[in-house]
């Protein structure tokens, strides 16, 4: 059991990073259907690494350059995979009125007007948040930050429908079971509890307003989600979780 338990872990790191996974785990699709359970670890993780490369980098740089350092670091480690994600929703979306139009259109490799703003405008978003936040505090957003995001988007499997015959998201399709879903939130909700509560539950309280937001988008337009949807959702519910850390109630 331990063993199937570990094979959906680094499944789900092999999916959506960079990081080498063990060689006896297998490509397994019903394996990796499993795995969703653990898209918040592998949050937990790359945030992690973030954390540890600003920590480094701010022992001798300026807040700036170590916040740029910790987002290149996550940039490297997932391949870009959720910000192209996010940039083809918004290209798809901003550009195409019919579901088939929105769907050939996020298809397509290349990046168009919507897309590439729309990602400028992101990490931009995103690099102002965290450098405002109080330099001790950015490791434990990072972290937090990834974790809560990727259960944003898992919350996609339960409740809406994949939409296309076939994808990268395609092995995913599957919806997921309560007990997976509440397993993918409590691991979320373990870095939250090194932050402070009240900025901790408004950065909750956006990303999970943005998370409806996109889901009610993505049923009205398409009917469901596809792996871009995914991706987008994990960069949107992360910068708003930021935001949310960055509430002032005084």
């Amino acid at each position: 059991m331990l063993r199937r338990e570990l094979e959906y872990f680094f499944g789900a790191l092999r999916f959506f990073t960079r990081l080498p996974v063990p060689a006896w785990v297998g490509h397994d699709s019903v394996a990796l259907d499993h795995s969703a359970r653990y898209f918040p670890a592998v949050g937990v993780l790359v945030g992690a690494l973030a954390a540890l490369v600003y920590l480094l980098a701010a022992s001798f740089w300026p807040t700036t350059l170590a916040v740029l350092a910790a987002m290149a670091t996550t940039l490297y480690l997932t391949g870009a995979f959720h910000e192209d994600g996010w940039s083809d929703m918004v290209d798809g979306f901003g550009g195409g009125w019919e579901k088939a139009q929105i769907l050939g259109i996020m298809k397509d490799s290349r990046i168009g007007s919507f897309g590439a703003i729309a990602l400028v405008m992101l990490l931009l978003a995103r690099f102002c948040a965290l450098i405002e936040l109080d330099p001790l505090t950015i490791p434990l957003a990072l972290v937090a930050g990834h974790a809560v995001s990727r259960f944003a988007a898992t919350t996609l499997l339960r409740g809406l429908d994949y939409v296309r015959d076939e994808g990268k998201a395609k092995p995913l399709a599957t919806r997921i079971g309560s007990g997976e879903l509440a397993f993918a939130g409590g691991t979320a909700l373990l870095p939250l509890l090194l932050l402070p509560a009240l900025p901790a539950a408004c950065g909750c309280l956006l990303a999970a307003l943005a998370t409806l937001w996109l889901a009610r988008l993505y049923r009205r337009r398409i009917g469901g989600y596809t792996g871009d949807c995914l991706g987008a959702t994990q960069q949107l519910a992360e910068l708003a979780f930021y935001c949310g850390l960055l509430c002032d109630f005084s």
